[in-house]
């Protein structure tokens, strides 16, 4: 018998009830001669406050292919269940993303904001 071992995050991602999936319904890139720019995922209030995360938070988005730290913009014009994503690389649209706060009170491994 062989235990499988996951950490917090991947239960995290993985369960459906606490963390729904989100659809990108949008990407937008900028230049580097845009002042405003950087990983940024708006959302609808509803679905920001469903994970406990507000307006200028920084949040996990977790794709297909990798996952990215981005600033959080909640905005009324989002539709429900949607999201808009800018700057976050590896995303294409009509894509199913999850949009995590992060845990920054465990005390398990140390990542990069330690």
């Amino acid at each position: 018998m062989s235990a499988t071992i996951t950490s917090s995050w991947e239960r995290t991602v993985a369960d459906d009830t606490i963390n729904r999936p989100l659809r990108v319904a949008r990407l937008v890139a900028t230049s580097l001669r845009d002042e405003d720019r950087g990983p940024m995922v708006f959302m609808h209030p509803d679905n920001a406050r469903e994970r406990l995360l507000m307006d200028g938070e920084l949040a996990w988005v977790y794709g297909p292919r990798r996952h990215e730290l981005a600033t959080v913009r909640v905005d009324d014009d989002i539709p429900f269940g949607d999201v808009v994503l800018r700057d976050v690389v590896g995303a294409s649209a009509s894509e199913i993303v999850r949009v995590i706060k992060p845990d920054l009170d465990s005390r398990g491994r140390r990542g990069a904001l330690a």
